[in-house]
Order: structure tokens, then sequence, then C-alpha cells
């Protein structure tokens, strides 16, 4: 996910201090401005802010390859000359296959796909999204939700949609805070109370092996590790994280045969992961992972601590106009 992340404002003080830096080590050293997408799809409702429409992502491609070098995300970078662009995914939506996929190939422009292992050839949503369909979907139960939790539990009223809309929104905030099994026990409470099942939406359904298969096999993309479970690696123990980011790996690797070299960390803000996430990272033979905050890459960059800017469904322009502020 990412989710929709939403950086903090700066003060203008601090806004000006951080571009004239910016400025100044551009002069020092070509910069690496690297792209997260999570989605290629025409959504009736984004509420996440995820997806970029297929015209846009085109438009914004045919941009990029105009006016910027391309390089690829697990590339050295050393002999970069000029500012320069590199194209990520993170979560692995079968979309990515189905519309990112043609659009990449049909303009080679290479990209990385950092791909959540556990929910590859299932037919659940992913959490977020599962959220919505079970809470805000039609038909929905008014009858109040009675989440049964030793810490969180609490009952919400759910008779109009302004309260189903409290609800999904404090669910959002609550489940980045919580492991795996929990959730899963969440949403499990969530699907009887709506009288649902865990059968997602086609529209938003993670990749099946096949589908990865085909990912992995082109020659303009690199299949990355996303941890399995896709939960902020900070709340987990050392066991725990080694667990989620080593057995993406092998998962990864076991079903397309590549050798996956690079990972990005779930959500990927600073506070989303830590030392001993990217001390895992590196001994599990990782050679670049990517975070999720504003930022350029340099030759002094943390290559375990990518910052990437995030892109939204904006038009040619718009996009063009965003590129330029990234830079500073």
């Amino acid at each position: 996910m990412a989710r929709n992340i939403a950086y903090r404002k700066m003060s203008p003080i601090l806004s000006a201090v951080r571009r004239l830096k910016n400025r100044v080590s551009n002069l020092i050293d070509s910069p690496v401005l690297v792209l997260i997408y999570h989605r290629v799809a025409s959504l009736p409702n984004d509420r996440q802010q995820l997806a970029v429409s297929p015209q846009n992502f085109r438009s914004q491609l045919i941009h990029l390859k105009d006016c910027m070098q391309i390089v690829r995300f697990e590339e050295a970078w050393t002999n970069v000359r000029g500012p320069a662009v590199a194209v990520t995914f993170d979560d692995g939506y079968a979309d990515n296959v189905q519309q990112a996929l043609p659009l990449l190939a049909e303009l080679e422009i290479p990209a990385t796909f950092f791909v959540s292992s556990g929910t590859i050839g299932t037919r659940q949503e992913f959490w977020w999204d599962e959220l919505e369909r079970v809470i805000l979907g039609e038909p929905c139960n008014p009858e109040p939700f009675e989440l049964k939790d030793p810490r969180y539990g609490r009952t919400w009223v759910t008779d109009s949609s302004v309260q189903r809309e409290i609800l999904f929104r404090d669910l959002h905030a609550l489940i980045p805070e919580i492991k795996p099994g929990r959730r899963e026990a969440w949403l499990e409470q969530l699907r009887a109370w709506a009288k649902l099942d865990d059968t997602g939406r086609e529209i938003n359904r993670p990749l099946t092996p096949e589908e990865l298969k085909t990912l992995a096999a082109s020659p303009w993309t690199t299949i990355g590790a996303h941890t399995v479970t896709h939960t902020p690696l900070s709340i987990l123990s050392e066991e725990e994280q080694r667990i989620e980011i080593r057995s993406s790996r092998e998962n990864l690797a076991q079903m397309t045969g590549a050798d996956i070299k690079v990972f990005s960390y779930p959500f990927g803000a600073r506070t989303h992961y830590n030392r001993t996430s990217v001390r895992i990272c590196r001994e599990a033979g990782f050679v670049k992972a990517a975070a999720n905050f504003p930022g350029q890459a340099h030759r002094w960059t943390d290559p375990y601590q990518i910052p990437r800017q995030l892109v939204r469904n904006w038009d040619e322009e718009t996009f063009a106009a965003q590129l330029r502020s990234f830079w500073t």
C-alpha cells in the first residue's frame, strides 16, 4: 500500500531550505528520481488514490521517455549523467500485467514490480480494498458492528453511510498497527457482520501465479520482494521481520525462477520500518531497498533506504509540473 500516504507539509522556511539543499546536491551529483506506482486501472471509485488510468499512464511514460534518462531500479547508477528516473510499482495487483506491462513493453521502458508474495493466487483483495468492499459496499448491514479485541474492542453504529464511513476510517487507521493474524481476525468479524465471504472483486484482485510469471518473463521488468503479508515491519519482532523479508524473496524466486535482488518496505514511511529491517535486508542479500518518503537518490544515499515519489492519476501537463517540483 502504501495506501494513501499523505506527506506532512513543511513550513515555508523548511521547504525553502530543502529546495536549496536539493539544488546544491543536484549540482554535486546527478540525482535519480524513483517514482512509485501501484495500479494502472480506470476505477469507478479510487478511495486510496492508488490508480493511474491507462491513458494517463501512457502519457506519463511518453513524457519520461522524451525528457528523461530512464534507469532500472536495481542498477548501480554510477554512470548516470544528468537527471534520471526509475519506475517502480508496489503490491502486485493483476492490472500490473494486464494494463501496465503492455504499455511499458510498447514504449520500451523498464520498471520494477515489488510484490507481496502472500496474496499471489488468492481471490482475496488486499486488506484496504476489502475494508471498502465489506464496510462501504452494497448491500450493507445496518446493525452495529462490534469489534472483539482485547485492546481496540468497541462498537460502531452503522445505520447511515456517514457512520459506516467513520467505521471504515477508524479501522483503516488501526489495522497498520496490528499483526497479520490479528488483522485477519478483524476481517473475519467484519465479513460475518456483513454476511460476506472472502472472495474479492475481480477489479481489485492480486496477480495469479501465471500472471506473475508473465510479468517476470518480460525483458522490461524486474520483480522485487514486498514481504509476505504487507505488514509494517516496525511493529514486528526481529524474527517476524526476518520471516516476512526472507520468505517473500524465497517465495517469489520459486514462483518466477528469478533472482530476487531488490525489496521495498510496506507503506514505507520512516516509521514503518526500522534499523532491524534495514539490517535484515542487507543480510538477506538484497542490493537495494525502497522506502516511500519523498526525495532523490544520490551516490551517498543509503541503498537500503531509497526515497521515492508517489505518482497520482495526473495528465501529462500536471505530471510534468509535478516532476519539476520533485527535483527540488
